[in-house]
């Protein structure tokens, strides 16, 4: 076929156009486009369909046709909807552009200010699939032919913004470069309208410009005035990008790309990296694109070490500064981690240049975000109205690690443009804020999992965007102060909304709690021989109301003749110890404190979690239902855990030097092995030593310092403050499950940093970082789902001292009385909890089946993936827009159990890569969920320091102030218990968070078991080598062990679940 440029000059700029790769190019080539049709640029719509009617050749036509589709969408109205409105855009960012591209369809006349003259980021962005179908529509592949064609779905921001700067300029989008927005002018009379300050030289025409409607798209460091931000703030973070050239050499592209890698799930991976290199990372994640890209999250200690920062300060910004930093320190940093994560497969890493000419590595800080309180606004003067509204950093500045920026991004600009066609309609300014508003509120909630599955829908109306969608979720009357008419006074609030609390109802509700208190424990004690309760401090010195309310609330727990001969203060500690394992409810008093009643605040405070805990029990004769909420289970299993965890390592510890051996469960009859001989830490045979419980309600274990009530943090009987209990290595927060003692030092470390004995094997399985799961004796589970074992156990909770070679599942009283109480005839609508399979190789082929990683046996003929191979190929090579043809669930498992052969998969490379990019997005989504888990984890921590520094004010105002009115005392005390109840749920949540961690964990290690082992399976039987089959015995042992530790999280899920469905038939009865 002739070339086009042989007919029509006008064809060869337009080729151009379609492949130029630098901004300058882009505009240069658009403007001879123009020139050769006789056009000029900046035209809005009427100028698309001149281009489009003058340039009719094939290679142009595939384009106009996706173009077209997406304008004939009814919403637009033929670009009619919004021919009216004069909008400027803020901001050439791929928000401003994509949010330049709807109005344009709308008819609208856009001009678009950006302050730059080029495109010069690399850094990578993570695509949703819908904003993968989005760009597709607007032609994407015309004008970047690699996009999307990796493992992983991303895009640099260079390429997203040259892609989107193209469709603008064919949609007549009016674009000034090199202008700074710095402000609105008002109308300065009747008859005139709103314009824009800029600098430093605007032309006439754009000075002159008067707009209804201002985009603001110019990132999170400029918001217009009027405009209201939030900080979200959490502990230190520093991120650190930086971007290698990519030759594209075939070694380059055969190196895989990491969709992320976090430490609080794979903590085996960045202690060989700290071990290698001396990084210390939370996560790291590398795409490969225009750039080499890498991002991690580096420790500051770290940093400091290394010398990549010169001095440690207090303050962010002078932290991360230029004169802090030192750039050869920082760009040896980044090329030892990034050559450490691809094994060294890269070669030598060149830094690519940013857009100063300098190597493209930098530390940022994500410490805080800013989030606009509000998405639009409405001013007024003379008359005349503009409309205000955000998008992309300057509305909700993202959380790097979640990959969500772009994604909402580009949702928040469909947001903003429905708002001006709603505008453009007519609608009233207050109603118009109010839907804003409304879908606002729906942003930060927004996934790939809870939006429309049908992304080829999606558009302009968010109701096909957003399932169960409420405009009038915000009304009218709560956006009012939204609404700004300059001349006159500011709109008039509603009373109801600006009017608090008084004082004195404040004061009546908080001691009415402090009196519930106590009424409830006279209730629930009532009725004990030699207890009374008539207040909350003498009543509860010798032990015994506090036993009382421990066996009202689980009788199998303590029993009264167990606490013949002991002491106040043994009987006390006692009962401490059993509410914390059997219970979950943490100390925050000392057993001495109790008994002298020195530490009135921390026994009330004490109490009241009982209170919350358990007040919906009704008070009735005999034992509590075992549906009651109590308190968060997460918690119990936590903490269980972390005894196993202590357990496990003296046990290691006394070990000889000839290695640990493997604890391996290889049927049903063996699973009590997991629990060691001695009696489970909360039903003990003898009360805890009082050396323990001296003091430790008033000082801090490790500063010395005096510890407030809502500070107090209790480990092992210990109490610290939370400030303090850090690891000793990198400072990092420690979590139940996730820390260590070391016997040597005393010091307290996370499972990464724990020091490792000498004749520790390195990369043993069973060290640190891999915590085993309480068995479900343990973890309290219902002792009908356990082995059956445990039915045959007897009553008898204390082990015969005189087998000691015995090795029997210990049963608390309230393990006993589940087991009695179990109702074993099941549920028809309750799905019960899946059960392992039990042989070892059944257990292995259970958990290769359940991994989508890789390939198992043949299940489908190769003559259907030959059929299926030729289908994608075909439909490859007949349009290369196309997306990637979903895999049903049978044909996705027949591949991946047929693709185990060996050498098969290289036979359909296509049904090849289809199946790494769902395995790299199962990896991602792990990854994102963890870094999900890791923000709010820092989110929780900074509550809870707020909340104590709320709580030392007020217990020192409560003890200091003797000769303070009584009425004052009650509402300071009502507003502590509202402090602790908070930082209880606080807690909870924390630990809820920690189970979902300890599940993440688990999928991690059954990714990395079947990769080694399907690498072992895949080898012919008279091949492989007596170490060989050692070896492969070794993996399915770990994978025995991996399925038993799952098993008892999902136990857990079913306990929870069980109760809760009981609560709540019974709260019906």
């Amino acid at each position: 076929m002739a070339s086009p440029t042989s007919t029509n000059p006008a064809h060869a700029h337009f080729e151009s156009f379609l492949q130029a790769q630098l901004c300058q190019d882009v505009l240069s080539s658009f403007q001879e486009l123009c020139g050769a049709l006789g056009l000029e640029p900046g035209g809005g719509l009427p100028q698309y369909h001149k281009i489009k009617d003058q340039l009719n050749y094939w290679s142009a036509k595939s384009l106009w046709t996706k173009l077209d589709k997406r304008a004939g969408q009814p919403v637009y109205q033929q670009g009619r909807a919004c021919t009216s409105t004069k909008c400027l855009v803020v901001g050439a960012g791929p928000c401003g552009l994509r949010v330049a591209v709807e109005l344009a369809l709308l008819g609208a006349r856009v001009v678009l200010v950006e302050k730059r003259t080029k495109f010069s980021r690399h850094n990578v962005l993570h695509l949703w699939p819908f904003t993968i179908h989005d760009l597709r529509a607007l032609g994407a592949k015309k004008f970047y032919g690699r996009f999307c064609t990796g493992t992983l779905d991303h895009i640099s921001i260079r390429q997203l913004q040259l892609l989107l700067l193209k469709v603008v300029l064919l949609l007549g989008v009016e674009i000034h470069w090199g202008v700074t927005f710095t402000g609105l002018q008002p109308p300065p009379r009747k008859g005139s309208g709103w314009r824009a300050q800029l600098q430093p030289n605007p032309p006439a025409q754009l000075a002159n410009y008067e707009f209804d409607v201002l985009i603001s798209a110019a990132g999170g460091k400029f918001v217009p005035e009027g405009f209201k931000v939030r900080e979200m703030r959490g502990k230190l973070a520093i991120g650190i990008t930086a971007n290698f050239v990519n030759g594209r050499t075939v070694e380059e592209t055969q190196v895989p790309e990491i969709s992320g890698v976090a430490r609080i799930y794979n903590q085996s991976f960045f202690q060989s990296l700290l071990k290698a290199t001396g990084i210390d990372l939370e996560n790291i994640v590398y795409y490969k694109d225009d750039t080499h890209y890498f991002v991690m999250t580096a420790k500051k200690q770290c940093l400091l070490r290394l010398g990549v920062l010169r001095q440690d300060w207090p303050d962010t910004d002078r932290l991360l500064g230029s004169a802090n930093v030192v750039p050869e320190a920082l760009q040896r940093f980044a090329r030892a981690a990034a050559d450490f994560a691809t094994h060294g497969k890269l070669g030598k890493l060149e830094f690519a240049q940013d857009a100063h000419r300098q190597p493209d590595v930098s530390a940022f800080d994500f410490t805080s975000m800013l989030r606009a309180e509000s998405s639009a606004r409405v001013q007024e003067k003379h008359g005349a109205r503009l409309l205000l509204g955000l998008v992309g950093d300057c509305l909700v500045e993202p959380f790097w690690p979640l990959g969500t920026g772009v994604a909402r991004g580009f949702l928040a600009a469909f947001d903003a443009a429905w708002m001006v066609k709603r505008w453009a309609e007519g609608a009233e300014p207050l109603e118009v804020l109010a839907e804003r508003e409304s879908l606002y509120q729906l942003l930060s909630q927004t996934s790939p999992e809870n939006m429309h599955r049908n992304v080829a829908q999606y558009g302009l109306d968010p109701a096909t965007r957003y399932p169960n969608l409420n405009l009038r979720a915000v009304t009218p009357n709560q956006v009012r102060d939204l609404y700004d008419v300059l001349t006159k006074e500011p709109v008039q609030r509603n009373d109801k909304t600006d009017a608090g609390m008084p004082t004195t109802g404040s004061a009546g509700g908080s001691a009415g709690t402090q009196e519930e208190l106590l009424r409830w424990c006279q209730e629930q004690t009532a009725g004990y021989p030699g207890v009374h309760v008539s207040d909350l401090s003498s009543s509860w010195t010798d032990g015994l109301a506090l036993c009382a309310l421990v066996h009202r609330l689980q009788p199998g727990l303590l029993e009264p003749s167990e606490l013949q001969g002991l002491g106040a203060l043994e009987a006390t500690a006692w009962a401490l110890k059993v509410a914390e394992h059997e219970l979950g409810i943490t100390p925050v008093v000392s057993a001495q404190a109790v008994v002298a009643g020195s530490d009135p605040l921390g026994l009330i405070a004490y109490l009241s979690h009982f209170h919350s805990a358990f007040k919906s029990t009704a008070h009735s004769p005999g034992p509590v239902s075992q549906a009651s909420p109590g308190t968060s289970s997460a918690v119990l299993f936590l903490g269980k855990l972390q005894r196993t965890l202590q357990r496990s390592r003296a046990k290691e510890n006394a070990e000889d030097a000839g290695g640990k051996k493997l604890r391996l469960e290889m049927d049903a009859e063996t699973p009590s092995t997991e629990v060691p001989p001695d009696p489970e830490p909360g039903v003990p045979l003898t009360p805890p030593s009082q050396h323990q419980e001296a003091g430790a309600g008033d000082l801090c274990a490790l500063c010395g310092e005096h510890l407030y009530v809502l500070e107090r943090l209790c480990v092992d009987g210990h109490f610290f403050h939370r400030s303090c209990f850090r690891c000793h290595t990198c400072e990092a927060t420690l979590w139940p499950g996730g820390y260590e003692q070391h016997p040597g030092d005393g010091h307290f470390y996370c499972l990464q940093h724990l020091p490792q004995p000498d004749h520790k094997e390195e990369g043993s399985d069973g060290g640190p970082e891999s915590p085993e799961l309480p068995t479900p004796s343990e973890n309290s589970m219902p002792p009908g789902l356990s082995t059956p074992t445990a039915s045959q156990e007897g009553v008898g909770p204390v082990p015969d001292p005189s087998q000691p070679t015995r090795r029997r599942i210990h049963l608390s009283s309230l393990e006993r009385q589940r087991l009695s109480s179990l109702n074993l005839t099941p549920d028809p609508e309750m799905e019960p909890p899946p059960k392992p399979p039990r042989s070892c190789s059944a257990l292995a082929r259970h958990a290769l089946e359940s991994s989508f990683v890789g390939w198992g046996l043949p299940v489908q003929g190769p003559q259907a993936l030959v059929a299926m191979e030729k289908e994608e190929e075909e439909s490859s090579s007949s349009s290369e827009e196309e997306e990637d043809v979903p895999l049903d669930s049978d044909v996705e498992q027949a591949l991946q159990t047929f693709a185990k052969t060996s050498g098969t998969m290289n036979d359909y490379p296509t049904w090849r890569r289809t199946l790494l990019r769902r395995a790299k997005e199962e990896e991602m989504k792990r990854f994102r969920k963890a870094q999900t888990i890791q923000r709010r984890l820092n989110e929780i921590e900074g509550a809870l320091r707020e909340l104590e520094a709320e709580g030392v004010k007020l217990e020192l105002a409560l003890r200091r102030q003797s000769s303070s009115p009584e009425q004052q005392k009650k509402l300071w005390v009502g507003q502590l218990l509202q402090l602790v109840d908070k930082k209880n749920s606080l807690v909870a949540e924390e630990a809820e968070l920690m189970i979902t961690v300890q599940e993440l964990n688990l999928e991690e290690k059954q990714w990395q078991l079947d990769q080694e082992l399907r690498g072992y399976m895949n080898r012919e039987e008279t091949l492989k080598t007596a170490a060989d089959r050692q070896a492969e015995d070794q993996v399915l042992r770990k994978l025995v062990d991996l399925v038993n530790q799952r098993d008892a999280l999902i136990r857990l899920q079913e306990e929870r679940r069980l109760s809760e469905l009981a609560l709540g038939i019974g709260a019906q009865g």
